[in-house]
């Protein structure tokens, strides 16, 4: 195209500062492997925390076999339905990197 608009992402992608993005610097391989080693990680600290956390509340925390299991049912469940909590913030109010920022923070904290 001409002027050089061929060059910017058509979608309307901005980066931090407010300007139109490069299309070859926006997505690609790099960003693909981000994720997935990020969704690995993840998963792994999931299985690794939902194995073992009956035991940890009936052991250390002495709570009967039935309150433990529903407290990692409710667990479960609210770790499932976060991401529709994120899903409207990044909509609506905070856009997808301060949201994927964000949940990283806390979820690192956590």
């Amino acid at each position: 195209m001409e002027n050089g608009e061929g060059a910017y992402a058509q979608d309307g992608s901005v980066d931090l500062r407010g300007n139109p993005v490069l299309r070859s610097k926006r997505g690609g391989w790099t960003a693909c492997a981000f994720i997935v080693v990020y969704e690995l990680f993840e998963r792994m600290a999931y299985y690794g925390i939902a194995s073992n956390l009956v035991m940890y509340m009936t052991n250390r925390l002495h709570q009967g076999t039935v309150e433990a299991s529903n407290n990692v049912t409710n667990w479960s469940g609210t770790v499932f339905l976060t991401p529709l909590i994120g899903a409207v913030l990044a909509d609506a109010y905070l856009g997808r990197y301060w949201t994927f920022v964000a949940g990283s923070a806390i979820y690192l904290m956590a």
